[in-house]
């Protein structure tokens, strides 16, 4: 995790745990004058509506307003992280063990920088992943971006 996603985490997390709902994670694209900060929420008993995330925007935008730690404009947008959840913590990949995953490193390991397949679970920092029948075991350090792959029945 970068220095400044590390700050915009300490600076929002409590935000948006302080209103009752459970930080999942950020994204954050600094574009210029284009730059985007993505806060993901989520409520898993009663789910996120449009209300919650207006809700939350309001706070983060008063905090960063404050806190002023992004110098040049951005756009704030608030969302929950839906059935293709991006994945930020190894906590997260442990609890997905089972479900279907799309990865991209940072670097390629073993040849390759894509890997889509079975979250198999958690062994200290590294994601175990099973594509095509092989185990993979990926630093965690070197994820770039991970997602869930939703299965519809």
């Amino acid at each position: 995790m970068s220095a400044k996603l590390k700050q915009l985490e300490d600076i929002l997390r409590p935000v948006v745990e302080g209103l009752g709902y459970e930080f999942w994670g950020i994204e954050y694209r600094s574009q210029g004058h284009h730059s985007k900060l993505r806060v993901f929420i989520d409520d898993v008993e009663n789910g996120i509506s449009i209300e919650d995330c207006e809700k939350v925007s309001r706070q983060i935008s008063g905090v960063m307003d404050v806190e002023d730690p992004i110098q040049t404009e951005y756009t704030l947008e608030v969302s929950s992280p839906g059935m293709d959840r991006p994945l930020f913590r190894l906590e997260q990949y442990e609890a997905f063990a089972g479900h279907q995953v799309q990865i991209r490193l940072r670097m390629a390991f073993e040849g390759r920088r894509k890997f889509q397949g079975l979250i198999k679970g958690v062994e200290g920092d590294e994601v175990i992943v099973v594509v095509d029948d092989h185990e993979y075991l990926l630093p965690f350090d070197s994820i770039e971006k991970a997602h869930i792959i939703p299965v519809f029945e």
